[in-house]
C-alpha cells in the first residue's frame, strides 16, 4: 500500500495537481493497468467496505476524495504475508489531495467525516458480482478505530452480513 501526495500548485484563481501520470507511477509504485474510473458520492457516517475481489478478479486500486473527507482503511488479507490482518488508515480529502494505492490482496473500505464526499479510484479488473467478497467493517481482530459509533454508522445490509476474518474466504 502506499499513500500519495501529489505536488499541488495554488494561486488566487484555485489550484492545479496531476491527479495521475502513469510514469511517475510506474517509477514509484509500479505498473498497473488501470481499466476504469469509479466514483461515489456518500452522505456522512456511511460506510462502505470491507471490498475485494477473489481469484482472478481482484483488484488493485488507486483511490482519492474529490469532495469532502473519508478515513479510508485497506486490510492485507494474503495469508502468506507478514502484515495478514493488519490495516492501514489514512484520511483521504479534497483538502490534503492525498491518494492512496491498494494492491490486489486488500479488502478496502471507507468512512464518510464530511456531510458528503465524493470518492472515485481507478482500478485494473472488472466488477465481477460472483467474484465480490467482504470481511465485517467491526471485527475486533482488525482493531480498526472507526472515529463514530457503532450505533451511528450507515452501510448496507450485505456489509453488515460480512464474515469475520476468521470466516472469509482469503488470499494466498
Amino acid at each position: 500500500m502506499y499513500i500519495i501526495e501529489p505536488r499541488v500548485f495554488t494561486d488566487a484563481r484555485g489550484y492545479f495537481m496531476e491527479a495521475f501520470k502513469q510514469a511517475e507511477f510506474d517509477d514509484h509504485i509500479g505498473h498497473v493497468d488501470f481499466i476504469q474510473d469509479n466514483e461515489s458520492m456518500s452522505s456522512r457516517n456511511v460506510l462502505r467496505g470491507l471490498h475485494y475481489q477473489k481469484g482472478e478478479y481482484s483488484q488493485a486500486k488507486l483511490v482519492r476524495v474529490i469532495k469532502g473527507s473519508v478515513l479510508d482503511v485497506a486490510v492485507d488479507i494474503r495469508k502468506s504475508s507478514p502484515t495478514f490482518g493488519r490495516h492501514v488508515a489514512v484520511e483521504l480529502s479534497e483538502t490534503n489531495k492525498k491518494q492512496f494505492f491498494i494492491p490486489r490482496g486488500f479488502a478496502h473500505g471507507f468512512l464518510v467525516l464530511s456531510d458528503e464526499a465524493i470518492f472515485t479510484y481507478k482500478v485494473d479488473n472488472v466488477y465481477a458480482p460472483q467474484a465480490e467478497a467482504g470481511i465485517r467493517w467491526d471485527d475486533p481482530q482488525l482493531g480498526i478505530e472507526w472515529p463514530v459509533s457503532a450505533s451511528d454508522v450507515l452501510t448496507s445490509e450485505k456489509d453488515l452480513k460480512a464474515p469475520f476474518l476468521r470466516d472469509a474466504v482469503l488470499f494466498d
